[in-house]
């Protein structure tokens, strides 16, 4: 199942290493209508709900969209998805999800942060369950964006995507590589995940979802006994809390939040970039699975306004 692709690159995430420009987002700001700050909060606590997960899981994802969005709140605009969108389900509900997408001010270096999680019934019982968590980054600031994801699909399996997609060819641009995956010693989290014997390496079977993650990159599979999930819980709450929120820290401080000088000649190529990433993360993840799960007429209305936020 590769809908977890697609918020990874995109990053409900692998990697869309996303950055629309500053102007972009404006524009689309400005197409938004007043939503009063009463109204924003419901949606997002509505979002924040996580129905369907453990509750270590859902504390996790709780406390990484609060982070977020508590650190960025006088930056970014309330979420004026229509409710179609926020919530939806296919026809016969086994499958439903909520998106929670939020732009920012233009001034901001956040393009727009995006959540979502997905349910569904498996034919073969029990069910699969996702929740993503991205921050995007517009031209104006050159640094990676941030990914995460999780994929359950029993309580003793799970599959955790947490990265930080460059957005340069970190072989053009070796600065980039020191600065925000060596000095902040970001592979350490991947080899602290590792020493614990239910984790395994997890390998997409899109090429193209591999060259778009970082070399720190963690894309972990995570099995446990038949305990009814009793050691997943205590893994997640031990070891992928700490660890997620380290990297969603490492990712304020050194890259949302650092002063980056970008040249117009990079802008052009970050925006270039960022466009034909986002377009591939429409078609090769988000264009199959999402019809497959609600079926064309829900998948569609959910996709094009999706697309207007990657737009670039």
């Amino acid at each position: 199942m590769m809908l977890c692709n697609h918020f990874l690159h995109s990053p409900i995430s692998i990697l869309s290493s996303s950055s629309s420009s500053s102007s972009s987002s404006s524009s689309r700001s400005k197409l938004k209508p007043f939503v009063s700050k009463s109204v924003m909060d419901d949606r997002s606590n509505k979002f924040k709900e996580f129905p369907f997960v453990s509750i270590e899981h859902k504390n996790l994802m709780v406390d990484l969209v609060s982070t977020l969005e508590n650190r960025f709140d006088s930056q970014l605009l309330p979420s004026t998805l229509p409710s179609h969108v926020q919530h939806y389900q296919n026809p016969n509900a086994t499958s439903q999800a909520s998106l929670h997408i939020r732009s920012a001010h233009a001034h901001s270096p956040i393009d727009f942060i995006l959540g979502s999680w997905v349910h569904s019934e498996l034919p073969t019982g029990g069910s699969l369950d996702i929740t993503s968590l991205s921050g995007y980054l517009n031209s104006s600031n050159d640094a990676p964006n941030f990914v995460f994801e999780m994929i359950r699909s029993s309580p003793t399996m799970l599959v955790l995507i947490l990265d930080l997609p460059p957005r340069k060819d970190l072989v053009l641009w070796p600065d980039d590589l020191k600065t925000f995956y060596e000095d902040t010693q970001l592979d350490k989290h991947r080899k602290a995940l590792e020493t614990l014997p239910e984790v395994q390496p997890y390998f997409s079977s899109s090429l193209y979802i591999r060259t778009v993650a970082s070399p720190t990159a963690i894309m972990v599979r995570i099995q446990t006994e038949n305990d009814g999930g009793e050691r997943m819980e205590e893994i997640i709450r031990d070891h992928l809390d700490p660890i997620s929120k380290q990297v969603l820290s490492i990712w304020l401080d050194h890259c949302a939040c650092a002063k980056r000088e970008v040249g117009e000649a990079e802008r052009a190529y970050l925006k270039k970039r960022d466009g034909i990433i986002r377009n591939k993360t429409i078609e090769i993840d988000l264009g199959s699975s999402f019809p497959r799960l609600f079926g064309s007429e829900v998948a569609n209305r959910v996709l094009e306004v999706i697309k207007d936020y990657f737009s670039v």
